[in-house]
């Protein structure tokens, strides 16, 4: 063999150089793999560890890219060179910033710093300015963000650094869009974006410029540029072999999936999409997905699933709210909602797109707490916070807002109008449930009007929407208002529920041994536990007996699993306090006369009379229930007499710890 073969032979089998070439092909994996043969052979140079750090991004490899990153620094330190050492250093704290290690992130920004004093302007500088930037943003000093962000374009437009550019416009569009100029914000998006179309950018940035543009959409509720934007994004993620990307891009994918009302996939797609981002280590898309699964949760009627959901988004970083204060308010509990969305709006003032996320929910909420003229504040509000964005589905929310506010006020014509104006933009957007409920709010407009045909003709349009797509909590409601307005016809109907009544043992003595002030602290932890519990187990409190709740239930599973669900919470409760609360509960299914939102007959003094018969935290059904419920233990089933019912009841305590 010649010597210019074995030299061919020799480079074709070098570790490194097959890595390079694997890393230019995109074939992250090989890459991945080369590189860390050949780090086990000899020392990289810095180029070569930062190519390392790269492929492990790719490959899902989040933490080996922090650690290569953090060596190849020190390859650059070691051998002088400032200025890639500081960009290392900044690339370190926006990585450690994203998976939310703050203390680690601020070390790094002043480490480069340091570096760079001193130093002839260059790319570096651009970088340092955009992570002030970003540190001006968290302490909401809004113009100094906007002002360093306006630096870092200028800096990159002198250092012609393509990718610094990028990041630059769009750090710099997103904070307008975020304080109200969208058109000026929405321009620069587009113009770092389409250097990414055109392949200026590197892998990671093309990436990151398109979800920063896809997420630009989402929050301005341009859906269709959002679903144009979605697309490009997936075919260069198909094109360059990248996998990470898709995550962030599934999750904006599912948002406009779930707006169409398709939400078994737009689920199926959310919790995918959480998983691919796990492994990058992704927390801010991987926030935004939890706190989408939730609101997609919450529209199914899976109250606990969607409160996990958002939690864990909030345990990543991202607001609860809106979500949350639905979830309080479809269990019933408005006040505790209204009381958390104010404190989620007054947290960031300046932040429009917050406002126009929070304040359609604080509208609706203070109406359903009765705050009628924090509703009219907050519809004010919104106007300005919209102001600068035109489209249909702000401009909806914003006619809807105003809907309740002038039902609430008594003006239902006018509320009727905006409804309508609302039902009309929601068409356009093609929002089938933002639609439904458009003509809910309109029913009870039309109502309030006395217009009682047109108003059931969409009250039962909505119904079937609402049925159609799986939501029912929604469903329920405009059933509820239905029956409702049969009673006001003098229509009562008969329907056969499971009742349950619930009654504090022993309470005024336990309120004269605990003092007033404990008391009411306890009443007021029981009343919101068991209206929790009742709401998410599909039932709903006809009204409060005192010390206790009359309940409804359409079945009598949920209605069982919900009293054991009680005690239970009773018990812990009584572990981790030491308050020393009974409860005891009583159930039976049977027909009953309702009127309205309430229930009379016999069927209902069977069930206090079931109730009174339980003992101190326990739980007594009836046989009739019982048969319903299925497979159910139980102990001391007798034939009881009820004071005022001719027959024996049968019935038996149900075995709940």
């Amino acid at each position: 063999m010649n010597e210019r073969a074995a030299t061919v032979e020799d480079r074709a089998s070098d570790p490194l150089d097959r890595a390079r070439e694997a890393l230019q092909s995109h074939d992250w994996q090989a890459a991945y793999d080369l590189f860390g043969q050949a780090d086990r052979a000899a020392s990289l140079s810095g180029d070569d560890l930062e190519a390392f750090a790269d492929a492990a991004f790719f490959a899902a490899r989040a933490d080996d890219e922090l650690e290569l990153k953090e060596r190849a620094f020190k390859v650059r330190l070691d051998a002088d060179e400032r200025i890639r050492a500081a960009y290392l250093a900044l690339d370190l704290g926006r990585e450690y910033g994203y998976i939310g290690k703050p203390s680690i992130a601020s070390a790094w920004i002043r480490r480069a710093e340091r570096l760079l004093e001193g130093e002839p302007e260059g790319y570096a500088h651009g970088y340092l300015a955009l992570a002030r930037s970003g540190v001006a943003m968290a302490r909401g000093d809004i113009e100094a963000a906007l002002s360093l962000a306006e630096d870092a374009v200028a800096i990159s437009s002198r250092a012609r650094d393509a990718d610094l550019q990028a990041t630059a416009l769009a750090a710099l569009g997103g904070l307008k869009i975020q304080t109200g100029a969208a058109a000026d914000g929405m321009g620069l998006m587009e113009e770092a974006t389409v250097a990414a179309v055109n392949g200026e950018l590197s892998p990671i940035r093309t990436g990151v410029t398109y979800c920063t543009m896809i997420a630009a959409c989402r929050d301005l509720t341009d859906y269709g540029r959002a679903s144009e934007w979605t697309e490009a994004a997936e075919r260069w993620c198909q094109r360059q072999s990248v996998s990470g990307f898709p995550g962030i891009c599934r999750v904006h994918r599912a948002e406009v999936v779930a707006l169409r009302g398709a939400w078994e996939r737009a689920e199926a797609e959310l919790r995918q999409a959480t998983d691919e981002l796990a492994a990058y280590h992704a927390i801010p898309p991987m926030a935004d997905g939890l706190y989408a699964l939730g609101e997609v949760r919450l529209r199914r009627g899976d109250l606990a699933g969607a409160e996990a959901a958002v939690r864990e988004a909030h345990g990543l970083g991202r607001s609860p709210q809106p979500a949350l204060a639905r979830i309080r308010l479809a269990e019933g509990n408005a006040r505790a909602a209204f009381t958390a969305l104010d404190s989620a709006v007054r947290a960031e003032p300046w932040n429009k797109l917050a406002s126009l996320r929070l304040l359609p929910a604080q509208v609706e909420i203070a109406v359903a707490a009765g705050e009628v003229a924090a509703a009219r504040t907050a519809a004010v509000a919104l106007d300005e916070a919209a102001r600068e964005y035109d489209s249909p589905a702000i401009t909806a929310t914003r006619r809807e807002s105003w809907a309740r506010v002038l039902l609430a006020e008594g003006d239902a014509p006018a509320a009727a109008a905006e409804a309508r104006a609302a039902i009309r933009l929601w068409r356009e957007v093609a929002a089938p449930y933002e639609i439904a409920r458009g003509q809910a709010l309109l029913a009870m407009a039309l109502y309030a009007q006395h217009d009682d045909e047109a108003a059931e003709l969409e009250l039962r349009a909505a119904l079937a929407e609402f049925e159609r797509l799986g939501a029912p909590l929604d469903a329920a409601a405009a059933a509820r208002e239905l029956e409702a307005a049969e009673q006001r016809r003098g229509a009562p109907r008969q329907a056969r529920m499971t009742f349950v009544f619930t009654d504090i043992v022993g309470s005024t003595k336990l309120a004269e041994a605990l003092g007033d002030v404990a008391w009411q602290q306890l009443l007021a932890w029981h009343d919101e536990a068991l209206r929790s519990l009742i709401a998410r187990h599909g039932g709903r409190v006809v009204n409060s007996t005192g010390d206790g709740f009359f309940a409804a239930f359409e079945a009598a599973r949920p209605a069982l699993d919900c009293a054991i669900a009680i005690q239970r919470a009773l018990a812990d409760h009584r572990r981790t306090t030491g308050f020393a609360l009974q409860v005891r509960i009583g159930l039976h299914s049977a027909e009953a006369t309702r009127r309205g939102d309430d229930y009379s007959g016999m069927g209902v003094h069977v069930a206090a009379r079931v109730a009174a018969l339980a003992a101190e935290g326990g739980i007594m059904a009836s046989a009739a229930t019982l048969g319903e419920a299925g497979d159910v233990a139980v102990a001391d089933a007798r034939d009881a007499s009820l004071k005022g019912v001719r027959d024996p009841v049968r019935v038996a305590s149900v075995s709940w710890a």
